[in-house]
């Protein structure tokens, strides 16, 4: 993410209204508007393998599939993300509003300049969301995924899926996604560990 270069700060209202007219994307924190970097083939590869493998799996159930287009409200609109795949079945989640409020999963397909971001003050921001259960960390330079799971009492823990013969298993789903569908068609930028 790159911090607009104005400084000045815009309240939610203002950051929407500007976000709807903009051409580029930017994600909102406190006030602050930073706008966000394109993609490479593979982040898109990637985040269009996961939201297949949702989107087919949960046909029928209620759940609606979301890419990279729609925003999460975060603390009551003082943070507006936009992951790379999101999943709610929050009936108050309105498909033609521009934002989510009640994601159970959130996906983040990795990439070297927000990696760090992903990985710590992003996690910190969505689970403070009452109703996100998982959140995955999907790695671009080899086939990795880190997921985070909501136990009880607030708790999470961590499981990570290494290698093509990994079997991803998301408990909110009970899905189980084989890193080779979530990989199909990526070439990898570093060797396999």
């Amino acid at each position: 993410m790159i911090a607009l270069s104005d400084h000045s700060y815009l309240t939610p209202e203002e950051y929407l209204a500007f976000e709807a007219t903009s051409d580029i994307r930017h994600e909102y924190v406190d006030g602050e508007v930073y706008a966000m970097a394109g993609g490479t083939g593979n982040h898109n590869l990637i985040s269009l393998n996961c939201a297949m493998l949702l989107r087919n799996h949960l046909k029928g159930s209620g759940c609606l599939t979301y890419m990279s287009d729609m925003k999460v409200n975060v603390k009551n609109q003082q943070r507006f993300f936009y992951p790379d795949v999101l999943v709610t079945c929050d009936r108050r989640d309105d498909p033609a509003q521009t934002y989510l409020n009640f994601p159970k999963l959130i996906i983040e397909v990795l990439s070297p300049s927000t990696k760090n971001f992903d990985q710590a003050a992003k996690f910190l921001y969505y689970r403070t969301l009452p109703s996100l259960e998982e959140y995955l960390l999907v790695g671009t330079e080899n086939p990795f995924v880190q997921c985070f799971r909501r136990q009880t009492q607030d708790i999470w823990t961590v499981q990570i899926y290494e290698g093509l013969e990994a079997i991803a298993h998301l408990e909110s789903f009970d899905l189980d996604a084989p890193l080779t569908d979530i990989y199909e068609g990526v070439t990898f930028t570093a060797p396999t560990p």
